[in-house]
Formats: C-alpha cells, sequence, structure tokens
C-alpha cells in the first residue's frame, strides 16, 4: 500500500511506510509510524506552549498545577493528591508550589483534619493567570492556533489509546 503524499502530508513519516517492506523490516511500520507522528506533534505543542508560557512567567508544571487547582470545586488540593493527578514526584510538586507561593498565585496551609497534609489554594491572581493562558492557548492567533482548532478531535482521537494504555480517565 502506497501512502499519497501529497501537499499537507509529512512525507518523511509516510515514506517510512514505502521504505518499510524494501528494507525488509519484519512487521507493519505502523507502530514506529505512530510514535513518530505523536513524538513531532509533542515537540510541536511543547515549543508553542512553552512559548506562550513563558510570556505568563509560567512553567509547564506551574500552568498543569494552577489550572487543576482552579478545576477542583474548592480551588485546593493536596500535595499529594495534586502529585497523582500530574504525575508528578512529590519533590517536584513541593517546588513548583513554592515558585507559585512566591508569585503570589497559590497559598499553603495545613490540612483541618490531617497534621500530615498540607493544602494548596489557587489564589484569585493564580485563577486569572491560569485563565488568561487557557485563553491564549485556544485562540486562533494563539500558540496553538497551528491545529486549527482541532482541540477536541485531538483528544478524542488520543484518549482511547491513552486509557488502552493504563492512564486514568480524568
Amino acid at each position: 500500500m502506497h501512502i499519497n503524499t501529497h501537499p499537507g502530508t509529512d512525507p518523511l513519516v509516510t515514506g517510512i511506510h514505502d521504505r518499510w517492506a524494501d528494507q525488509g523490516l519484519p512487521g507493519s511500520p505502523w507502530p514506529f509510524m505512530a510514535v513518530c507522528s505523536i513524538g513531532r506533534l509533542h515537540a510541536i505543542i511543547k515549543k508553542a506552549m512553552d512559548a506562550e508560557l513563558q510570556k505568563a512567567g509560567l512553567s509547564r508544571t506551574g500552568y498543569f498545577l494552577l489550572t487543576t487547582l482552579a478545576l477542583t470545586a474548592t480551588g485546593q488540593a493536596r500535595l499529594s493528591t495534586l502529585g497523582r493527578m500530574l504525575m508528578l514526584h512529590p519533590t517536584s510538586v513541593k517546588l513548583t508550589v513554592d515558585q507559585l507561593e512566591r508569585a503570589g498565585l497559590v497559598s499553603r496551609s495545613p490540612h483541618p483534619r490531617d497534621r500530615r497534609a498540607t493544602l494548596v489554594l489557587v489564589t484569585d491572581a493564580g485563577r486569572e493567570l491560569a485563565g488568561a493562558v487557557n485563553q491564549a492557548l485556544e485562540s486562533p492567533a494563539g500558540a496553538l492556533g497551528a491545529l486549527g482548532g482541532m482541540h477536541e478531535e485531538l483528544f478524542g482521537a488520543l484518549q482511547p489509546a491513552r486509557l488502552a494504555a493504563g492512564d486514568v480517565d480524568l
């Protein structure tokens, strides 16, 4: 099967399919092509996000943490809960919270019923910044504008693979 390399397709990736059998590689080229495509898309999105986040003075982890807190019913969560939700090491969560707290974007308080736990609360400034970044990322003129508004379709296409690999549906 020959894959059409008309304008708009990526001949570097699709060319792999045509060369796979010619080079005598066993198996199907599709797993390799899928990984290459996802990797390239990840790099493009990462670069675009980092440019937008730099304008806001946020790291990717800081952005994810602020938005995650803003999405909770009370605007707060335990440090340990944030680590699980964001799939981050506790030290990374703590360092990120330290940075966000210095910037006035979150505050910390002891958990009222668990002396071992610390709660992190998004401040009004943190909620506003997360909202501004989210709007910038969805804007057609924003960092992810190259996706052409395909955010929902992209999520829908990737979610089954993510869940099949054992990720949790949040």
